[in-house]
């Protein structure tokens, strides 16, 4: 039996997981880390090449980026675009207690390699808090509960015990099985409850696709299943988009002037910001529109 599509949408007053304090950025309660523990080359766009471990030559002694406010014009999109999901705070004030590594040089280099490993494990508690904010995954709800928590024990770990964690089985043989069934229950449950001709199936399953640079526009993409897709350059203007899995879709430079995201599944912040959106994009509430997209298409 299908319920009302209003039913299917995430609960009033949930604002998703962009809005979760936890799971967002917070640069002021960090010690810099990803302008040091990640690399980046030229090769990949920068200006210039920099390698794991090294600050980053903007770094301030406060630990902020002189030039945050440029990065894409100075060539650093590739910073802009990054998205730690807390992960940066919660190793610099949880798992190394507040002790940062110019203080204590010793703890730099299982400081930054703490936080990749760190970024995964919040990325998969922005996932699982997603998932359990839809009334149509409410059957799972107590699992998600439980992974959420089974999750969240692992980034309150130490330090040594963190370092030790197999994130990818974690992710693999837990999280990913959980979200991909919520994810089937929900968009069954969208797609069941919309109103209207659906369009046909032949174009649902689009899971792990090469649609690089596709011409996809004005597609009905509702309630497809895009988990891993990669959607580099694709013209994804006007789509359709509620209700599609895009978790782990790469979305670098794909063109969504008009597309409606409104409900679309696992959107993050990360992805908006290599897309290439306006201010006709539909977004979910609790998704910014990029600053750097422009108003028209």
């Amino acid at each position: 039996m299908s319920v009302p599509l209003a039913d299917v949408r995430r609960r009033p007053g949930a604002g998703g997981p962009a809005t979760v304090p936890e799971l967002r950025a917070d640069c002021a309660s960090c010690f810099g880390l990803c302008c040091v523990a990640l690399s980046f080359s030229a090769a990949a766009g920068f200006p210039s090449d920099k390698a794991a471990g090294e600050p980053c030559g903007h770094l301030g002694d406060d630990f902020g980026c002189a030039v945050h406010r440029e990065l894409r014009p100075r060539g650093y999109g590739g910073c802009a675009v990054y998205d730690c999901f807390g992960a940066g705070q919660k190793v610099s004030r949880h798992t190394f207690g507040g002790t940062h590594w110019r203080e204590a040089p010793a703890t730099a280099p299982a400081m930054f390699a703490a936080l990749p490993l760190m970024r995964q494990l919040q990325e998969l508690l922005y996932y699982l808090a997603e998932a359990r904010s839809l009334p149509a995954a409410r059957p799972l709800h107590a699992e998600l509960d439980r992974v959420y928590e089974e999750t969240e024990r692992l980034t309150l770990a130490d330090a040594d015990a963190l370092l030790a964690t197999d994130v990818a089985a974690h992710r693999g043989g837990v999280v990913a099985p959980l979200l991909a069934r919520a994810s089937s229950r929900v968009r069954s449950e969208a797609l069941r409850a919309r109103r209207g001709r659906p369009a046909g199936r032949a174009n649902r399953n689009r899971r792990g696709a090469d649609l690089r640079g596709a011409r996809l526009a004005g597609s009905d993409l509702f309630g497809a299943d895009l988990r891993g897709a990669r959607l580099i350059a694709a013209d994804l203007r006007g789509a359709d988009l509620r209700w599609a899995d895009l978790i782990g879709a790469d979305l670098r430079a794909a063109r969504l002037a008009g597309a409606d995201l409104t409900d679309a599944l696992f959107l993050t912040r990360a992805q908006l910001e290599a897309a290439k959106g306006d201010r006709a994009t539909a977004l979910p509430p609790s998704l910014a529109r990029p600053a750097h997209w422009p108003d028209g298409a």
